[in-house]
């Protein structure tokens, strides 16, 4: 057996297997549990998913949020124990595999479309629409 094949069997029962399907340019939910002192309880942190990077139990995602007008970046280990679950909140369509270019913009210039799904066969079913070959 092999080094790689050895990591991967002690890392599989690591990996979490509720995490929803999240895409660049969701609105997300992260529960982070937070330990304060010998209480522990956890946060909601909301924001737009700019990136995801890694692979395996090195997975990561990045949410952005504007707090009092200052754009606030967390970067989350997907399989993390210390976030309690992820909520997909509502889906924006991102044309893009990173939206880094978001840091840039302020106000209501940060908005994404939303994701409408069926949208685009629509127009192929209409009557009067010309149909392929």
């Amino acid at each position: 057996m092999n080094r790689q094949a050895i990591i991967e069997s002690v890392v599989q029962d690591q990996l979490k297997t509720d995490i929803p399907r999240m895409d660049i340019g969701d609105t997300v939910n992260v529960h982070c549990r937070i330990v304060e002192g010998d209480k522990e309880r956890v946060q909601i942190f909301q924001g737009v998913l700019i990136a995801r990077s890694g692979g395996g139990i090195n997975e990561t995602v990045t949410v952005r949020r504007l707090v009092d007008g200052a754009g606030v970046e967390r970067c989350f280990p997907l399989h993390s124990p210390r976030v309690a679950k992820y909520e997909v909140v509502r889906r924006g369509d991102a044309r893009r595999g990173k939206l880094y270019f978001l840091r840039d913009r302020v106000g209501k210039a940060t908005r994404l479309r939303d994701r409408r799904r069926g949208l685009k066969h629509v127009a192929a079913n209409k009557p009067g629409a010309k149909k392929k070959g």
